[in-house]
């Protein structure tokens, strides 16, 4: 039986329109991969991609960091088990298998863009202010608030600033040396090869772990184009 998470026909979601939270805190969500209408896994977002979600109640909008993704069936009883089949095989002989697992993944709140408030203090809309502040929000995004993928040049004014690598690598239960690395690479890749903002992530990392070189030297072997 499929997990009844509504969805709108995928000609009309926005290509970026990944999942919906399906459970929240503070630091981090929890999010369900939205099914797409073909014979097909959802996709998973990579390790260390970049995802946003509004919070409707404040209209800030919440950045995060793909930390952890699983596929798993619906049914928490029952296990999947191999079958012995190509993917094209599972379409034509066992379909209902795409309708009985779920694609959720984890996701560490970096830091927020909060709505632009006017100066007579009523709120414009949903417009967005230009500040972005890399710390935890007064609440995180809500549940079944959509989650998007986050565009390369969001993700590139967000990086301007380097506070959120010590949030990355105080993430909880998360290999926090790869995150970081596929975070800041994800970055990197984003800007083109930038080498003085790759320096400077250097050195913000250098301070982070000052007292722990082998750290350090991990995160740094993982960085490239």
């Amino acid at each position: 039986m499929r997990l009844p998470l509504p969805q709108f026909s995928s000609q009309n979601r926005h290509p970026s329109y990944i999942a919906e939270v399906i459970e929240t805190a503070t630091t981090e969500f929890l999010a369900q991969c939205l099914e797409p209408e073909d014979l097909s896994f959802a996709a998973m977002p990579p390790f260390g991609s970049w995802v946003k979600a509004v919070d409707e109640e404040s209209g800030n909008q919440i950045y995060g960091v793909v930390y952890h993704v699983t596929t798993s069936p619906i049914d928490s009883v029952h296990r999947a088990r191999a079958l012995g089949l190509s993917l094209q095989d599972l379409r034509e002989q066992q379909p209902q298998i795409f309708a009985m697992l779920k694609t959720e993944f984890r996701a560490a709140i970096a830091g927020f863009q909060p709505r632009r408030t006017p100066t007579n203090g009523h709120r414009n809309g949903n417009q967005l202010s230009d500040t972005i502040h890399q710390h935890l929000p007064p609440r995180p995004p809500q549940i079944h608030q959509a989650v998007y993928y986050c565009d390369p040049e969001e993700v590139i004014r967000f990086s301007e600033k380097l506070d959120f690598l010590r949030t990355l690598l105080q993430v909880r239960n998360a290999p926090v040396e790869s995150l970081a690395a596929a975070a800041i690479r994800e970055i990197y890749q984003l800007r083109q090869g930038d080498r003085t903002w790759l320096v400077q992530a250097g050195r913000s990392l250098s301070i982070l772990l000052k007292d722990d070189y082998d750290r350090l030297r991990v995160i740094l072997d993982q960085i490239y184009l």
